[in-house]
């Protein structure tokens, strides 16, 4: 009985990294994957999650968190290693602030995240474009990419925020 192994190939549909600003607003890690494994110049999708929290235990026992997830469908256009990359979307948002008021009044509870365009109160959602440019490897490795991300909401339009990511394409 003979037994063959076949290694599976690797054309870079899809990745994970990390970025810097775009879509995720401050950071957010992502995974990216082509509709049609077969065909990278093909329409995919994007999903991914970013934040921070952080505690304060002193004067005012406050604590502040932000949860952020990008969700974005995207094509890509090139030829071997170099794309342009166009997509759409929507970012998730939720945000919290609290603190306790030192003279004893209570906790208050602040929920508007203003952060390059005012939300208002969270959870809300923030609709994200992306034009880029995204190197893939032919056989799989690292991956970068350098994107405009304009943003929108109820409260306006901001054309000039940019992303940049990197990590690991198979």
């Amino acid at each position: 009985m003979a037994v063959t192994a076949k290694a599976q190939e690797s054309n870079g549909s899809q990745a994970f990294y990390v970025e810097l600003g775009g879509a995720g607003l401050a950071y957010s890690f992502n995974y990216d994957f082509r509709f049609d494994k077969n065909d990278i110049n093909s329409w995919g999708m994007r999903i991914g999650a970013g934040g921070w929290s952080r505690r304060n235990r002193t004067w005012s026992n406050s604590s502040e968190g932000l949860l952020t997830m990008p969700i974005m469908l995207n094509r890509l256009y090139g030829r071997e290693t170099h794309f342009f990359e166009m997509g759409f979307g929507t970012t998730f948002i939720y945000y919290r602030d609290t603190w306790e008021d030192w003279n004893g009044g209570g906790t208050t509870t602040y929920k508007e995240f203003d952060f390059i365009l005012p939300s208002g109160n969270t959870p809300a959602f923030m609709g994200v474009f992306n034009l880029g440019y995204r190197r893939v490897p032919v056989d799989g490795g690292f991956t970068f990419r350098a994107n405009l991300t304009p943003l929108f909401n109820h409260n306006g339009f901001w054309p000039l925020w940019v992303g940049v990511g990197f990590g690991y394409a198979f």
